[in-house]
């Protein structure tokens, strides 16, 4: 908590100084280098740990995202440093969605990348992350790619579940599950995996399906909510009856 309250208290403190110097310095649109082919890139998952240490990604994961999330996952394996730079990763993550205008700045395309790699050097060095997440978040401001960083915190969350055996459980409720019924769930649920495996559960709040729960587990989706029922019960009234069979 104390680190969450440091990074959100950096991004605010930051935006406020930065604000004036935006306005008076973006003079155009930025390019940015190609998403999945930056040399950056390569050379950070590379280069920052020791070459001799091999290191395999859990989980095969494709496209921009994917490659940027794997490449951390890499670094931060290589360093032996993984759950603290997805505590980090997380806290970035959660201080800019509550930052309305550095939020703005991440997906600007027009800030410059010097502005940019300014802005996450500062507030890296304010919350004292490690070296290796302030270097990947520099890589994503020189790249023109903060604006991905929540998609790409995401893939790296799911490449540490792998390493650590555990498997995401999503339970969507028109409420959140009350304790006693979400440990009944998860118990449940570790059941169907068996030994080896760690059930991950998370609750997501969904109004639309009226009731029930839906349960999305590895591959399966159980649908249990009252609106998937209310629509086969109508299917059912709508077909026709034979009363000469």
């Amino acid at each position: 908590m104390a680190m969450a309250a440091t990074v959100r208290s950096s991004v605010t403190g930051f935006t406020r100084s930065l604000i004036s110097t935006q306005r008076s310095t973006v003079a155009r649109a930025v390019v940015c280098p190609n998403f999945t082919s930056s040399e950056h890139l390569r050379n950070f998952a590379s280069g920052s740990a020791p070459k001799d240490v091999k290191v395999k990604v859990p989980v095969a994961m494709f496209g921009g995202s994917g490659n940027y999330a794997s490449a951390l996952f890499i670094a931060a394996a290589k360093a032996n440093a993984l759950e603290k730079v997805e505590s980090e990763l997380a806290d970035f993550v959660s201080a800019t969605t509550k930052a309305s205008t550095f939020s703005q700045f991440m997906k600007d395309l027009a800030v410059p990348a010097d502005i940019r790699v300014k802005a996450i050097n500062e507030i890296s060095t304010q919350a004292k992350f490690s070296d290796i997440t302030k270097n990947f978040l520099v890589v994503l401001a020189d790249n023109g790619r903060l604006r991905h960083v929540d998609t790409i915190a995401k893939r790296f969350s799911d490449l540490t579940m792998a390493h650590r055996g555990e498997v995401k459980a999503i339970v969507t409720t028109v409420i959140p599950l009350p304790a006693a019924e979400e440990k009944e769930l998860k118990e449940t649920l570790q059941e169907i995996l068996g030994k080896g495996k760690k059930v991950h559960l998370e609750q997501k709040i969904d109004p639309s399906i009226l009731g029930g729960l839906v349960v999305e587990f590895g591959q399966k989706v159980f649908d249990m909510s009252i609106k998937t029922r209310a629509r086969q019960m109508e299917r059912f009234l709508r077909d026709p009856v034979n009363f000469d069979a």
